[in-house]
C-alpha cells in the first residue's frame, strides 16, 4: 500500500517543478528511497519521513513501499527494458564455426596463437569442430579457414600473415579478404596506414566492428578464427552478442598478473554464454639453446592452476622460443614455415588438442 506523500517547502528553489518531478520519478522507480543527491551544491539525503535542509528551507521526502506483486511486476518490466538493447545473434554468411582467441592481458601471445591456430586448423582435420571423415575415401576434407582481426587499435594480423594492401570490393559492395598461406584474412590494418594511430571513441570502434563482421565476403568457411583485443570491453561484448560463437580459447602466460585478467576473460565469456574451450599457457618455459637448461621465466604451471580453478582444460603449453618470435615478426608463422621443427610441430599439436577431438 502506498504511504502518503507530502512535500512541504518554503523555498522557491526547492519548488522547481523540474527538480521535484525528476526526483519523484527516480524514487518511484527505485521503490525504497535511499540515495544521496546533490543539487545546487547542497546535499540531500532521501529516506522515509526525514526532513532534509535545503538552502535554509526544508523538503520532506516520504518512503514508498511496494507489495510483493508490485515488486515482481517491476522486476519483469526492468528485464524487458534491459533486453531491448541486446542485439539478436545472426550468423556470418557462409561461416560454419567461429572460434575466438582472447586474453585478459595484452602481450601474452594471443595474436601469435590465433595465427598458428588458423594455420593448424587448415592443415588438420581432427579437431573438435571438424566434419566427419568421408566414408567413401577415408580422407578428411581440406578445411577453408578465415582469420578476422578485431583488435582495432593494435592490429597484428597484417604483419604476422605478411599481407599489405586494401581489400577489393565485390559486386555486392562487400570487402574481399586478403589471402596468404591459404588463409583468408581481414583486419583494420588493411584499411589504415601501418603507422597511423586510430584515435577513436567507442561509437566509431563499434561501427568498425560491425563492418568487419557484416561487410566482408568470406565465401564458404569451415572455421573463422577471431583475434580479439585484450580486455573485457565493448568489442568483446559486441562480438559475443552479435554472432554465434562455437567456443573461446583463452591465452595467458603463467605469470600471476596475466592470470588475473585471464580469469576475468573466461568469466566474461561464461556470462555471455560462450563456451570456453580451455586455456593456452604461452611462454611456459625457456630452454637455453646451448646447455638445454630450462627456466620458467614467467612462473611454472600458473595457467594449469587457473584451469583447475575454472574447471577447464589446458589446450597446450607453448614454450618461449626464439624461432616462434622470429617467424611471427617476419610474417612466416612457425606452423607454416617450420612445421617439422620442434617448435612448429609442438605448437600445431598443442593448439589442436581441443576437447572432444576425434
Amino acid at each position: 500500500m502506498e504511504a502518503e506523500r507530502c512535500y512541504g517547502t518554503s523555498s522557491p528553489r526547492a519548488r522547481r517543478d523540474g527538480f521535484r518531478i525528476g526526483l519523484q520519478a527516480v524514487f518511484r522507480a527505485m521503490g525504497v528511497w535511499r540515495r544521496l543527491l546533490v543539487f545546487g551544491g547542497v546535499s540531500l539525503r532521501g529516506c522515509g519521513g526525514v526532513r532534509v535542509p535545503l538552502g535554509g528551507s526544508r523538503l520532506v521526502i516520504c518512503r514508498r513501499q511496494f507489495s510483493g506483486a508490485e515488486s515482481e511486476t517491476l522486476k519483469q518490466r526492468r528485464s524487458q527494458i534491459m533486453s531491448r538493447g541486446l542485439p539478436k545473434q545472426k550468423p556470418i554468411e557462409g561461416v560454419k564455426q567461429v572460434i575466438v582467441v582472447a586474453s585478459g592481458k595484452g602481450g601474452v601471445g594471443k595474436s601469435t596463437t590465433a595465427v598458428n591456430l588458423a594455420l593448424a586448423l587448415a592443415a588438420n582435420d581432427s579437431c573438435k569442430f571438424s566434419e566427419q571423415r568421408s566414408t567413401e575415401t577415408g580422407e578428411g576434407k581440406s578445411k577453408a579457414v578465415g582469420l578476422l582481426d578485431v583488435d582495432v587499435y593494435g592490429p597484428s594480423i597484417p604483419k604476422m600473415m605478411n599481407l599489405k594492401g586494401n581489400p577489393e570490393l565485390s559486386q555486392s559492395n562487400l570487402m574481399r579478404p586478403l589471402l596468404n598461406y591459404g588463409i583468408a584474412c581481414m583486419s583494420m590494418g588493411f584499411l589504415v596506414e601501418e603507422t597511423a594511430p586510430l584515435v577513436w571513441r567507442g561509437l566509431m570502434v563499434m561501427s568498425a566492428i560491425e563492418k568487419l563482421l557484416r561487410q566482408v565476403d568470406w565465401g564458404q568457411l569451415d572455421y573463422l578464427v577471431v583475434d580479439m583485443p585484450p580486455g573485457t570491453g565493448d568489442v568483446q561484448l559486441s562480438v559475443s552478442q552479435n554472432i554465434p560463437i562455437s567456443g573461446a580459447v583463452i591465452v595467458s602466460t603463467p605469470q600471476d598478473i596475466a592470470l588475473m585478467d585471464a580469469h576475468k576473460g573466461a568469466e566474461m565469456f561464461r556470462k555471455v554464454h560462450v563456451p570456453v574451450l580451455g586455456l593456452v599457457q604461452n611462454m611456459s618455459v625457456f630452454q637455453c639453446p646451448k646447455c638445454k637448461h630450462k627456466t620458467h621465466i614467467f612462473g611454472a604451471d600458473g595457467a594449469r592452476r587457473l584451469a583447475r580453478t575454472l574447471d577447464l582444460d589446458i589446450l597446450g603449453d607453448i614454450p618461449l622460443h626464439l624461432n616462434i618470435r622470429e617467424a611471427s615478426d617476419t610474417g612466416q608463422p612457425i606452423v607454416f614455415s617450420q612445421p617439422e621443427s620442434d617448435e612448429g610441430s609442438f605448437e600445431s599439436q598443442n593448439l589442436l588438442t581441443l576437447p572432444g577431438q576425434n
